[in-house]
């Protein structure tokens, strides 16, 4: 089967920050270049455990043109920016200057305040996202995460986008956390739709499913089983033994959530990487929670 070029193992990667709560430019590539090391085809700039809402779009445009410079050390390294807002003026600016940059692909989350907007409505404001910031080589991944964000991409809504778009509008990255809405996508769409899953506990499913493949905030740390999983598969072997560790790691990590704290935490502990702070209103995990999961996870 034939595979599209982004397919692989994304990080929603952290954002560095320094100890001013701005961003650490001098730490992104570097921290990039550790996801590589670690069998990560790219990683997304700016998602949810980027903590991407927090950030002005001249921060974004900061940290974007930082993290390119990975391609120095590691030139196929796949670089996805997030750039949805509530504003389609900004989202279209935010979209064009990930692609000016040299961004492979943008994922971009729905108009979230607008929390009744319907499927014409939502049709028409990526519609205009496409037409005036997405390349004729470039990619939009559709960002469903309607916990977050309270409004998602419908079924009838993916398709109508990529019957008016079968190149530009490449796909999904599902963080739904819904088997069903996983096994429906596949039934649909088969490998016509290019769907990350977002849920490290649905790996294995949705790449039955006809997934590409995943973006998810635990491929920050958890990314060398990520890529076990997504290897054996594709050569047509059983990842089921992996999977189940990777579920009881997803298990574990999900009762500290937010994660951007939790795995910010992690990456000081576990694997040397400097103690980056979040952004209000987020919060540092607590010594007592620190503690806690690093006697869990080992």
């Amino acid at each position: 089967m034939a595979r599209h070029p982004l397919s692989g193992i994304y990080a929603a990667a952290v954002t560095p920050l320094k100890s001013d709560l701005s961003p650490d430019l001098e730490a992104v590539a570097p921290f990039l270049a550790f996801l590589d090391s670690r069998g990560c085809h790219g990683a997304l700039i700016f998602g949810t455990t980027g903590e991407g809402p927090s950030f002005s779009p001249s921060e974004r445009a900061d940290v974007w043109g930082a993290a390119v410079k990975v391609r120095q050390q590691f030139p196929d390294f796949k670089l996805l920016a997030g750039t949805g807002t509530p504003s389609l003026t900004e989202t279209i600016d935010l979209t064009k200057l990930a692609f000016d940059l040299g961004f492979d692909a943008v994922v971009t989350l729905p108009p979230y305040y607008f929390h009744k907007a319907t499927d014409d409505g939502l049709f028409n404001w990526f519609e205009q996202v496409i037409r005036e910031a997405v390349p004729s080589g470039g990619f939009l991944f559709g960002y469903h995460i309607p916990s977050a964000a309270g409004i998602g991409f419908s079924i009838e809504l993916l398709s109508r986008l990529k019957d008016s778009f079968p190149n530009q509008f490449g796909g999904i990255k599902d963080s739904s956390h819904d088997e069903a809405f996983t096994s429906a996508l596949g039934e649909k769409f088969g490998a016509d739709l290019t769907v990350f899953n977002g849920t490290d506990s649905h790996f294995t499913l949705a790449l039955q499913n006809h997934a590409a493949g995943c973006i998810t905030a635990l491929a920050n740390i958890i990314s060398p089983d990520l890529r076990e999983i997504y290897d054996l598969f594709i050569n047509g072997k059983d990842a089921s033994s992996l999977q189940r560790k990777v579920s009881e790691q997803r298990h574990i990590l999900e009762k500290y959530q937010p994660f951007p704290p939790l795995l910010k935490a992690l990456l000081a502990r576990l694997y040397k990487q400097p103690r980056w702070l979040v952004r209000p209103p987020l919060v540092e995990l607590s010594k007592e929670d620190e503690e806690k999961v690093i006697q869990e996870v080992n």
